[in-house]
């Protein structure tokens, strides 16, 4: 049985521009609006988020692989040992007022006994849009008066 792997895309419109939105897609950042997301970093210490930056999250080691904010680019990879690899590209461009967002996760088991998981993964990943969509509009639509302060 040949290892599975997975390449999913899912996009949406953040409410707010890409000067607001980019950076809340730094692992330091989206602690603001993703539930239960706590990074432990390895470097920067202390965690800022920059390019290059490296952190654990349960039993997975993430790097950073590109942090361009201004050009609505970033890339994360990261690996379960022994079960899977993956890779998030996130792609943003300026919407009128908002920011439009497309995500790719691009997974792969690293053992045929992870394939259930790396499709399970992929389902989730398929409606992923809309929970980010609600968590970072949520979000933004508190932060507002605060951004324009």
């Amino acid at each position: 049985m040949k290892p599975e792997h997975s390449n999913v895309m899912f996009a949406f419109d953040a409410r707010g521009p890409m000067s607001e939105v980019m950076p809340l897609f730094g692992a330091d950042r989206e602690r603001v609006w993703a539930d239960g997301w706590e990074p432990e970093f390895v470097y920067p210490s202390p965690g800022v988020d920059r390019p290059g930056m490296v952190f654990v999250v349960s039993d997975a080691t993430w790097i950073n692989t590109q942090l361009d904010l201004e050009h609505g680019a970033v890339q994360y990879v990261y690996v379960v040992p022994g079960t899977m690899t993956c890779l998030i590209t996130i792609r943003a461009s300026p919407r009128g007022a908002a920011t439009h967002v497309e995500v790719t996760y691009e997974r792969t088991a690293l053992d045929p006994a992870a394939n259930e998981h790396v499709r399970t993964l992929a389902e989730t990943d398929k409606t992923a849009g809309t929970e980010w969509a609600n968590q970072i509009n949520g979000y933004l639509a508190k932060a507002k008066p605060q951004l324009q302060t």
